[in-house]
């Protein structure tokens, strides 16, 4: 670098200098070894796949013959790198405060036992989704093409381990893990969030499911569902208090449908349409869609406007809900 630069970098490092004396929550510096790692969390991810899928995500130098001492390995490995990062999550939760080091490796040791006791109940329960999926998607020509590429699936999986380790009441790191599967397929579970088996996200960009969200078994949601909170303004006061829907079994949404609010209930077999807003709970078997949509074109500057009727496929059976 040239002189020039060298001075102004200086000048640089001075101001950020200053700035990181300012005394604001951005500005703490014991945050290296007292927060979890979030590169340690994704690489346990990533093992966790390994030990969920085993014929797909394992080390290939390992053979059949040889696969309990290969998952044992595995295991200890895994069981090691989150221990730790559960000892430090632990530190975050208020009832722990004043607690010593025994206590934080005794109870996150307990906590590690817990989680991977849960494994057959996680797999047992992956094994319904991806059934789901295949079922469902009549472009899925293999299973493995599920387990390999599809991001819903993906995004699904990564929630079943986080909402375990979230009704352990293991702090920061469920979420961790599911904000790590939302960055990279654009679809955002909420490891509090309640899921039943065969469920099936086709497409996924855009979901939003909730903390306290409660979905049935046999669920179909498409790209661009939210099932949100009806309003968020109370901020912290609305924690813990159930403010998402209730989507109960053999429901299907189909894209950019918003469902939102704690008392929203969507009861069996009912059909959600594609953009309709929702805030009222919805009976048994009923079919919800859009009528007559308006679309208007616009040619250049001249004021030439188009009505078209935008109808949702009359396929229904059995009684129609309209939203006008």
């Amino acid at each position: 670098m040239s002189m020039k630069i060298e001075h102004e970098m200086e000048k640089i490092i001075e101001s950020i200098m200053n700035d990181y004396d300012q005394g604001r929550e951005i500005d703490k510096m014991d945050n290296i070894g007292n927060r979890p790692d979030k590169e340690a969390i994704i690489d346990i991810i990533n093992k966790l796949f390994k030990i969920m899928y085993p014929g797909y995500f394992r080390n290939k130098a390992f053979k059949t013959y040889n696969m309990k001492s290969h998952t044992m390995l595995l295991l200890e490995d895994v069981m090691y790198r989150l221990n730790k990062q559960i000892v430090i999550a632990l530190r975050f939760d208020p009832e722990n405060e004043g607690k010593d080091e025994a206590y934080f490796q005794e109870k996150a040791e307990k906590l590690i036992v817990a989680f991977f006791e849960k494994i057959p109940k996680i797999r047992e329960y992956l094994d319904t989704d991806l059934q789901a999926a295949f079922d469902g998607d009549p472009a899925a020509y293999y299973k493995d093409e599920i387990v390999l590429s599809y991001p819903g699936f993906y995004a699904i999986t990564v929630n079943r381990i986080a909402h375990e380790l979230y009704m352990l009441k293991v702090p920061l790191i469920p979420r961790i893990m599911t904000e790590h599967a939302h960055s990279i397929t654009g679809i955002d579970i909420h490891p509090g969030a309640t899921i039943g088996k065969y469920f099936f996200i086709d497409h996924g960009t855009g979901i939003v499911i909730g903390e306290t969200t409660e979905i049935g078994e046999h669920v179909k949601i498409y790209q661009g569902v939210t099932l949100g909170a009806l309003s968020t303004r109370g901020g912290q006061s609305l924690r813990g208090k159930k403010r998402h829907p209730k989507i109960e079994d053999r429901v299907t949404i189909y894209a950019g449908a918003s469902i939102l609010g704690g008392n929203t209930i969507i009861h069996e077999d009912a059909v959600i349409g594609s953009n309709v807003f929702i805030t009222n709970s919805i009976e048994a078997g009923a079919r919800v869609s859009i009528k007559n949509q308006e679309l208007h074109i616009k040619m250049g500057r001249k004021s030439v406007v188009e009505k078209c009727n935008l109808e949702q496929e009359e396929t229904w059976e059995n009684k129609e809900t309209r939203l006008e």
